[in-house]
Formats: structure tokens, C-alpha cells, sequence
């Protein structure tokens, strides 16, 4: 199948995946053909230059047969065509390479952006990580010192109730002993009343 400037404008490479670009093997075989049209033109080319330098010599191309005769007379005409279009391969040539250059940069440019919409993705999404983190720990940090609060409160209260507890507790360990100082005089006195 001949290749066509179409068909390089309109080739589409299949993008890898966890890779950047196109598969390089797609590429290589795509290539491969515009050389192989690229080498057919270059021949045809030469065959063409050799086949115009044969008739401005003038040598006849084909005595044998009248019927060549037409074929040569007709020949002349596409001659200075052949001469004036013979840059045109060379000319072609050059706009497919300017073509194929310009995909490659297009292609090039498009894969750099693609590059750089992901890294300002990932920078977004990393920033709204980083923030939700920082919130998360924010609102762990007010709830923890809260917690704390209330645990200090608690402690205190803890603390004033052993203080009225131990004062209870002096209070009716020393009211009982009075009590046991008094009858314990009392009962001496009654003892020594008896004796």
C-alpha cells in the first residue's frame, strides 16, 4: 500500500500504560514504511533524472515499433513537467520530513502538557491531603487538650474530695478518741471513787 502524506498526518500511535509516549515499536514500524516510500521515491527519482537525461540527448528510446513513435512525441511534453517537478520528490521529500517533524514536536508538546496537567494534579491532590492531615490534626489536638481539661477537673476534684475525706476522717477518729479520753477518765475517777 503506498503511503501517503494522509496517512501520516492521520496515523494515531496507541499510548503505554505507566509510560510516557507512544510504543516505540508501533513507531519504528511506522517509520519503517515512510523509508520504504521514501526509498521508492528516491528511486523512482533517479529513474526519472536518467530517463530525462536520455531524451535531451536525443536518443531514441524505442526504433522498433510506429506505435513507440506517439509514446515518445508525448514524452517531450511531460519532460519539462518531469525537469521542473523533478525537485518536487526532494521537495516532497523535505515536507514529509518537515511533516514528520512537526508531529513529533506536536506529539512532543502534547505529552509535555499531559506531564505537566499531572504533576499540578498531584501537587493539588498533595495539598488537599496535606490540609485534610493538618485539619485532622488540629481538631485531634483541641479534642485531646479538651480531654485533657477534663481529666485536670477531674483530678482536681478527686484531690479536694481526699482532702475532705481525710479531714472527715481526722475529725471523727479524733472526736472518738476524746470520747475514749473522757470515759477512760471517767472510769478512773469512778474506780478511784470505789476504792
Amino acid at each position: 500500500m503506498p503511503l501517503t502524506p494522509d496517512d501520516v498526518v492521520t496515523k494515531q500511535f496507541q499510548h503505554v500504560r505507566f509510560k510516557e509516549g507512544f510504543d516505540p515499536d508501533e513507531v519504528d514500524d511506522f517509520l519503517d514504511e515512510i523509508v520504504v516510500e521514501w526509498r521508492k521515491a528516491l528511486a523512482e527519482n533517479e529513474e526519472l533524472k536518467a530517463r530525462i537525461a536520455e531524451l535531451e540527448s536525443g536518443a531514441p528510446a524505442a526504433p522498433a515499433a510506429p506505435v513507440e513513435a506517439p509514446v515518445e512525441e508525448a514524452a517531450p511534453a511531460p519532460a519539462p513537467a518531469a525537469s521542473a517537478g523533478t525537485p518536487l520528490p526532494t521537495v516532497a521529500s523535505a515536507g514529509l520530513l518537515e511533516l514528520a517533524q512537526r508531529l513529533h514536536d506536536e506529539h512532543v508538546a502534547e505529552g509535555q502538557a499531559r506531564h505537566d496537567q499531572l504533576i499540578a494534579e498531584a501537587q493539588a491532590q498533595a495539598a488537599s491531603i496535606i490540609s485534610d492531615a493538618e485539619t485532622r490534626g488540629r481538631d485531634e489536638i483541641a479534642r485531646m487538650e479538651a480531654k485533657k481539661a477534663e481529666l485536670d477537673a477531674r483530678i482536681g476534684e478527686l484531690r479536694q474530695f481526699e482532702r475532705d475525706y481525710r479531714s472527715q476522717l481526722r475529725g471523727f477518729i479524733e472526736g472518738h478518741l476524746k470520747d475514749l479520753d473522757s470515759s477512760s477518765t471517767d472510769s478512773a475517777s469512778v474506780a478511784n471513787i470505789t476504792n
